[in-house]
């Protein structure tokens, strides 16, 4: 094409540009598409997408500036505007294409542009209004995918991409597109018990109960949620079916369960328990593992919202291992978001540790590898807090040889992840990596690996060691933080990604990860994640050169460190800030 553009426009010709935006970015000049390569600036590209999805194609030089470089002065920020455009009409070859006119940048009045993203919410919005299924439908084919996902993070892009995304929603509920929605959403209960419904209607009780089981899978990788009451009482109605499938024992148990989160979320604490229990005992009864560990997971929440964890910890896990022993990684599976969570307040430390030390005197009594397995994590993880990295790695290397020989899947991958945490603060990424692969096989083969696959992909971000590697596993944990992602194992990553982008210069990416961390630790209060917060908060403002409130940041990081008992972690902070001071002028 390209070099016709040049006449067009000369011509007093429309040149016609077409955007794609949902799914890939994609420039059609004239039909003729721009090759990736063209876009020699990521700069250039990121001002063409800002256009198509501004009001009219056009916006005011200082928005531009403030969207791409909020923390440059004026005219450095105005001199790459100017740069940008240079670069995007080179891409399109057009010289005249896109400019800056009375402080607005747009694209000139002889540029026809189009987008699939307007195109797109023109249809989405008439078949909303309609209610027509075959125009929902149709409206629905030309939502592509995202907005721009190779932007995921970019903070001015996520206001258009929620919107889009709300309107495809909106309009595959307005047509009743219960399966679209459902792939788009497995977390929709509307749409999986509509699903659940045309299931039993069509007398398919395998069906429904598939259906069931899916959301309550998504559901279950977010700390305490659980079916709503209507899709528990569709459930219960295909369990009810009669036919030549009597129900198994694991299906009244997942519904009892269901039922406990409904009570745990609406605060009847009593009644959870208490249910929690009773299926807790059928399950064992049964030999269902996984269902032990998630009634032992809602009566550790219960226990947690009332204060008394650490109670219910001590006085359960020194019972199992006396009566149930081969019983006790599931139960801990139940455990391990509290037990991490609780581990980490060092006012905590010293009753964890007592708790563990009794933990492992009643192991080496009755004899219990599961048991003794457990009580050398965690007291691991305590001298690994308080700095002692080689009692800590002596005992989780035991640790390990432990849950292996007790099969102990996901106390395993704890074991390996806090290795790789050892190996880090000695500065041995290549030692890090090692133990992480090793846990991955683990953590993927464990019911929990919604869980465990966050935690050890945080480890991946920090110990990558080229700039290739650090981007692939920055998007391989994105693609991990789903909507029903758990919020406490997700801190890790959301901290190590931000601090990681800060560091490699790309700031657009770092103010929207860690507002979402931060409403998450104002949610789950305690634990290092406000000292962890602090500190990627300090490597963002001296990559921004914002020195003297880089100090400040990790000032307050190290004191919370310290209030943690983490000496580790408050000597790295303060050498963060010795650093920054010296960058201050006198």
């Amino acid at each position: 094409m390209h070099r016709r553009s040049v006449g067009y426009l000369r011509q007093g010709h429309t040149l016609k540009i077409s955007i794609n935006l949902l799914g890939r970015f994609v420039v059609r000049i004239d039909g003729a598409e721009i090759p990736s390569s063209a876009w020699k600036r990521d700069s250039a590209a990121a001002i063409v997408k800002l256009l198509a999805i501004s009001p009219g194609h056009r916006i005011h030089r200082e928005q531009a500036m403030d969207a791409f470089w909020p923390d440059l002065n004026a005219e450095a920020a105005g001199a790459n505007l100017r740069k940008a455009l240079h670069f995007a009409r080179k891409a399109i070859e057009a010289p005249d294409a896109i400019g800056i006119a009375r402080e607005v940048v747009a694209f000139s009045p002889d540029v026809e542009v189009d987008t699939d993203a307007a195109r797109f919410e023109a249809a989405a919005r008439a078949a909303i209004r309609s209610k027509d299924v075959a125009e929902c439908e149709a409206a629905a084919e030309l939502y592509a995918g995202a907005l721009l996902p190779d932007d995921r993070f970019v903070d001015w892009l996520d206001g258009p991409g929620q919107q889009l995304q709300q309107l495809y929603t909106d309009t595959l509920r307005a047509g009743k597109l219960w399966r679209r929605l459902n792939a788009l959403d497995p977390m929709d209960e509307e749409a999986q018990c509509a699903l659940m419904q045309a299931a039993l209607d069509a007398g398919n009780r395998t069906e429904a109960i598939r259906q069931f089981d899916q959301l309550r899978e998504k559901l279950h990788a977010e700390l305490g949620v659980g079916p709503s009451r209507p899709a528990i009482e569709l459930y219960e109605r295909a369990l009810a079916l009669s036919g030549t499938q009597p129900d198994a024992p694991v299906e009244r148990i997942r519904a009892a369960l269901a039922w406990a989160l409904v009570h745990l979320q609406s605060g009847a604490f009593d009644k959870a328990a208490d249910l929690a229990r009773q299926t807790r005992a059928e399950a064992l009864d049964a030999g269902l593992g996984r269902e032990v560990g998630e009634a032992g997971a809602i009566l550790g929440l219960t226990a947690h919202m009332q204060g008394q964890w650490r109670e219910l910890f001590r006085s359960e896990f020194t019972e199992w291992v006396r009566t149930r022993s081969a019983f006790v990684p599931a139960v801990f599976d139940g455990h391990l978001c509290l037990a991490e969570f609780c581990l980490c307040d060092a006012r905590g430390h010293g009753l964890i540790a007592e708790s563990a030390n009794e933990l492992r005197a009643v192991a080496d009594e009755e004899k219990s590898v599961a048991g003794r397995g457990l009580a050398c994590l965690i007291l691991g993880e305590i001298a690994r807090c308080a700095g002692n990295l080689d009692e800590a790695e002596r005992l989780l290397i035991e640790a390990e040889r432990l849950h292996v020989e007790a099969k102990a899947v996901s106390g395993r991958v704890l074991v390996l992840e806090r290795l790789a945490e050892i190996a880090l603060a000695r500065g041995q990424k290549w030692r890090a990596g090692r133990f992480i692969q090793k846990a991955f096989a683990d953590a993927q083969a464990s019911w929990l690996s919604s869980h465990l696959l966050l935690r050890l992909q945080a480890l991946a971000v920090r110990s990558a060691t080229s700039r290739e590697k650090l981007t692939e596993a920055i998007l391989t944990g994105d693609r991990l933080l789903t909507p029903g992602a758990c919020q406490p194992c997700s801190m890790g990553l959301r901290t190590a990604s931000a601090i990681a982008l800060a560091r490699s210069g790309q700031l657009d990416q770092v103010d929207r990860r860690l507002n979402e961390a931060e409403r998450i630790a104002g949610m789950w209060q305690g634990g290092p994640w406000a000292a962890a917060l602090w500190e990627a908060r300090g490597v963002q403002r001296q990559a921004q050169t914002n020195k003297i409130r880089a100090v400040a940041a990790f000032a307050e990081a190290a004191a919370r460190y310290e209030e943690l008992g983490r000496p580790l972690d408050q000597e790295r902070c303060l050498r963060q800030m010795n650093e920054a001071q010296l960058d201050i002028p006198a």
